[in-house]
């Protein structure tokens, strides 16, 4: 007799409930992904604000009770990032304080400069701005971005 081999392989049926349930499996992981990083850029937000907020006290302890040079955003960096002797000036007594100055995750822009000094922050033009409104500061430091957190709090707020 004659015997009809079968011949091995998926249906179309069984690829297509494959395609199905891969495809659902793909809609329930893919915005917890999207939720991890949203986070993950908040958290490197605050932690990069309270850096920043203590290298700044500590500079301003070290040099006279005076936050570094706002006269342009590469001054103040660079009071961040060289050493400095105890008026603000090129040397060797104090910092650097930090390796680098960190960008604000949620600019994207950057070509942006670093720091923009005011009293309003949110304006977006920068990544970070200081307070050393007429002349003098309280040291108010800022995200100066115009987003909020997840649980509505602006990011000037933080």
């Amino acid at each position: 007799m004659y015997q009809q081999k079968r011949a091995s392989g998926f249906t179309l049926i069984e690829i297509l409930i494959v395609v199905i349930i891969l495809g659902i499996l793909a809609a329930i992981v893919i915005p917890q992904f999207t939720e991890a990083s949203s986070e993950a850029r908040e958290s490197t937000l605050t932690s990069n604000l309270q850096t920043l907020r203590s290298q700044l006290g500590l500079y301003k302890v070290q040099h006279n009770d005076i936050y570094p040079d706002s006269t342009t955003s590469a001054t103040y960096e660079l009071c961040l990032v060289e050493k400095t002797d105890v008026t603000g000036a090129a040397g060797a007594d104090f910092g650097p304080y930090m390796q680098m100055v960190p960008d604000n995750p949620f600019i994207t822009n950057d070509a942006l400069p670093l720091f923009t000094w005011g009293d309003t922050p949110g304006d977006g033009l920068s990544h970070w701005m200081f307070d050393d409104t007429g002349g003098a500061t309280d040291g108010s430091f800022w995200a100066n971005d115009d987003l909020d957190t997840p649980d509505g709090v602006a990011h000037s707020d933080l």
